[in-house]
């Protein structure tokens, strides 16, 4: 079967072809699962709000405006979910002291981490990911794993394009300092 694009599903569901969604879910529920769980640390509620998610943007596909990719409305939508399921419950990170951050050198971060087997080096990044606070992990996964823009990621999120740029260097820095901290097997502070 030839690959078709979303746009085409979604005009097959405005067309009253309910099961078009079904392609639609298959496509994307993955991702949105990630988005959650980036964002909320948990795996049942990460499913919750996946499943949220599509029920709202199944509701609302005849407001979809195709000025920008499906995918991004889907993961605006699957945001807004779950940072609402966030402020319902009380914060569970602390932030890293952003002086230890700027103590390290990039390359010898690299230089380590290159010693290591490509999955031990994926485990490591998985394991990072899940020390940063939600909201970090969450643009990481969005820029370097769902491959969006940073135009893309200020739709979803609604931060301004130079916030989110920020935040990305910041974040890319505690990532480094976390694996460089796991590497060596000290515990992060």
């Amino acid at each position: 079967m030839p690959y078709k694009d979303d746009r085409y599903y979604i005009e097959k569901v405005l067309e009253g072809d309910a099961t078009a969604f079904t392609e639609l879910v298959d496509r994307h529920k993955d991702n949105a699962f990630t988005l959650a769980f980036r964002i909320t640390g948990s795996r049942e509620e990460a499913e919750e709000i996946a499943m949220d998610a599509f029920v709202k943007v199944y509701r609302s596909l005849g407001n979809f405006r195709n000025d920008s990719r499906f995918t991004t409305w889907l993961y605006r939508i699957v945001h807004n979910e779950a940072i609402s399921a966030l402020r319902k419950r009380t914060p569970e990170t602390a932030p890293l002291d952003e002086t230890l951050v700027e103590n390290y050198s990039e390359d010898e971060i690299h230089e380590n981490v290159s010693t290591l087997d490509e999955n031990q080096q994926q485990r490591l990044i998985q394991s990072a990911l899940e020390k940063l606070p939600p909201e970090d992990s969450m643009l990481i996964t969005l820029f370097y794993m769902d491959d969006q823009s940073v135009g893309e990621i200020s739709e979803i999120t609604g931060l301004s394009q130079s916030n989110i740029k920020v935040r990305l260097h910041r974040t890319r820095k505690k990532l480094y300092h976390i694996i460089n901290r796991s590497y060596l097997n000290v515990p992060v502070l």
